[in-house]
């Protein structure tokens, strides 16, 4: 029987990060697509159309990051992580809003190219980060995390290794 190695933190650490991109560019592009055209199609004010899209984008994020990025990681519920993720994307949304708002109330830059700029670029780059960091410590648990066998989903074992090659 050959006997497979446990990857390292850096390689896995890789993976996620490499799998969070993914996902992150997907929604990224929804979260783009969605805030200009309430901006621009639906003439929605910079900051609700930025909200509405971070929404929808953070709704496409949760499900890839859960089914895909994370998938190796511990299960607590999709109540709690869900909770504590549109939670997570709150202070993310509030980094790029501020980020907006900086640029439009305190730089005065108006226009579509100040928009992405400051709401699409800079704030949702600067969310991203934090976000990356708080899925990790909070939402999508290691699997030796006390939490992460107390729920019902992982009944399993009170140990889940990770997978190698993941």
């Amino acid at each position: 029987m050959k006997h497979r190695a446990r990857p390292s933190r850096l390689t896995l650490l890789i993976h996620e990060l490499g799998k969070f991109g993914v996902v992150g560019a997907l929604a990224y592009v929804v979260d783009v697509l969605v805030s200009n055209l309430c901006h621009s199609q639906f003439h929605m004010e910079q900051l609700t159309a930025k909200t509405i899209s971070t929404i929808i984008a953070a709704t496409v994020a949760y499900i890839g990051n859960r089914k895909w990025s994370f998938t190796h990681r511990a299960r607590t519920g999709v109540r709690r992580e869900y909770t504590l993720f549109i939670v997570l994307n709150a202070i993310g949304l509030g980094i790029a809003l501020a980020s907006l708002g900086f640029g439009k109330y305190v730089l005065g830059l108006q226009g579509a190219l100040a928009f992405n700029l400051f709401g699409n670029v800079i704030g949702t780059g600067l969310g991203t980060v934090f976000r990356f960091w708080a899925y990790k410590r909070w939402v999508f648990l290691h699997p030796d995390h006390p939490r992460a066998v107390s729920g019902p989903a992982n009944q399993r074992s009170a140990r889940v290794p990770e997978p190698a090659g993941r």
